[in-house]
């Protein structure tokens, strides 16, 4: 592009005829500047043009360089490299951590094919795959390291922001119980993390989907577990942190049932110093997330421990935190077992009752008992997670089996009662109500089950025959009762 100086217009002007000539100088002048500043406009605008000229001029040495980029297949080509260069900057990576490529990742997992599908979340699906124990390169199934390769899903609820971070905590962290990351790819814009592969799953699995339930020796040791990395997480790691989406599907499971932490995509810098809290988005699982922080938005620790007190407690029903199948009022876990949680002779209501028995006593209501603290309305009146795992580590071994005592016998007469005595007011007024609808009385009968008049009776021939016929109860040899057993339990223990 030409540009004329403004003393050359001057010159050209003096040869024509006045008028004529300053017109046409000013009409040129304008005309040249105007374009000079379209194209300074257009080099601020677009300030990626020359960045993506440089690297193509340090990828090709001498060679001459086009400014324009032609062509929109080589446009998104350097666009989608520069972003990645870009995202990589951002990214905090340990030095243990492995860069896989994409590529690699699709031999790893078979093409990301059905067979190798473990499971699906908020984040993307996470595949089954192998590769070398030293190096990168993938292996034929069933040989080598096993992974588990978790794929960004871009219509997901979570993004890149969440995949940074996870790769920032958990390529920070080592512990026994959080799952190790082995490696990660950022590649175009395929996000995809590699973790150690854990063979039993997911707790929420084992807890709620399938037929034979967990021992109650193995549901406390993995409430331990669990409790021992939240631990590390708020009190023991360099840099404190708030898990935030602390729930049974997010623990995961190896061989002996030893838990491990997983998804760190909400994690949050705990607050230093004189900060109390963290002041964020609400985000996590409903029935999971503390009350106090659903309601302000205001995180802290305590706030993992009210998660872990849900946790407790489904692991001691055996019930979803959620469950809009079970019946009115039992919707949601913590509202319903708050009563039996607060009665100390109660607690043996919340027991799964699969378990049939095999569950100790002792560890049953001191789990209660724990999960009633965690759980806490007053998020300052919940104990801190190492003093909750000093409480889980004696419950393991307790062998005081309910199945041995009466109490067995005892749960299931009083579970049989309150099921027939529901039933039987469930009957009631569905009977009332339909009496009330068709506009009849109800209809009363004799002590001797014979039919007596369809009408109502009055106050005055209600109170006559208040006392007739009344048959008198035998003498009955009553059997103690459930709560009596536990209050007697109690204080043998104490």
């Amino acid at each position: 592009m030409v540009v004329w100086r403004k003393s050359d217009l001057e010159e050209k002007g003096k040869k024509k005829k006045k008028g004529d000539g300053e017109e046409d100088a000013g009409c040129k002048l304008k005309f040249r500047l105007s374009l000079c500043c379209i194209s300074l406009r257009s080099e601020v605008i677009n300030p990626r043009h020359s960045v993506e000229s440089k690297s193509a001029t340090d990828c090709r040495g001498d060679q001459p360089v086009a400014h324009v980029i032609s062509g929109s297949t080589t446009r998104s080509t350097v666009e989608s490299s520069f972003c990645s260069s870009k995202y990589e900057e951002d990214l905090k990576v340990s030095s243990r951590l492995r860069k896989f490529t994409f590529h690699e990742l699709t031999c790893a997992t078979r093409n990301f094919r059905p067979e190798s599908l473990l499971g699906e979340g908020g984040f993307g699906c996470v595949y089954k795959g192998w590769i070398e124990e030293n190096g990168d390169a993938p292996l034929k199934s069933g040989t080598g390291l096993t992974v588990a390769v978790k794929i960004l899903n871009r219509d997901g609820l979570q993004g890149h922001k969440e995949w940074l971070t996870e790769v920032s905590f958990l390529g920070e962290f080592l512990h026994p119980n959080l799952v190790k990351l082995i490696g990660y790819c950022i590649e175009d814009d395929q996000r995809l993390l590699v973790y150690e592969f854990m063979p039993r799953g997911s707790l929420d699995n084992h807890l709620f989907r399938r037929s034979l339930p967990l021992p109650w020796s193995t549901r406390m040791k993995i409430a331990l577990g669990a409790g021992k990395g939240l631990a590390f997480l708020h009190e023991q790691a360099e840099r404190p942190v708030i898990y935030r989406d602390f729930k049974t599907s997010n623990i995961l499971l190896d061989v002996e049932y030893n838990a491990k932490l997983s998804d760190f995509g909400l994690a949050k810098d705990a607050p230093v110093g004189d900060k109390t809290h963290v002041s964020t988005r609400v985000m996590g699982t409903h029935g999971y997330a503390a009350p106090e922080y659903v309601m302000t938005g205001h995180l802290t620790s305590r706030s993992d421990v009210y998660s872990f007190g849900v946790v407790l407690l489904e692991l001691m029903t055996g019930q979803k935190s959620m469950d809009k199948d079970r019946p009115k009022g039992e919707h949601n876990l913590v509202a319903w077992a708050r009563p039996y949680l607060a009665e100390p002779r109660r607690f043996f209501r919340l027991i799964d009752p699969l378990l049939e028995g095999n569950f100790s006593l002792k560890g049953a209501q001191k789990a209660a008992h724990l999960a009633h603290l965690c759980l806490s309305r007053d998020a300052k009146a919940r104990p801190l997670m190492t003093k909750v795992v000093e409480a889980l580590e004696p419950l393991i071994n307790l062998e005081d089996m309910a199945s041995s005592s009466d109490l067995l016998q005892l749960m299931q007469e009083e579970s049989d009662v309150v099921h027939r005595s529901s039933k039987t007011a469930r009957n009631a007024m569905k009977k009332q109500s339909s009496s009330t609808r068709t506009g009849q009385h109800p209809v009363r009968t004799s002590a001797h089950g014979a039919t007596a008049a369809s009408y109502p009776l009055s106050a005055k021939t209600a109170r006559c025959n208040k006392y007739q016929n009344v048959v008198l109860p035998q003498k009955v040899i009553r059997k103690p009762r459930a709560d009596t057993v536990i209050e007697n339990f109690a204080m043998e223990s104490s």
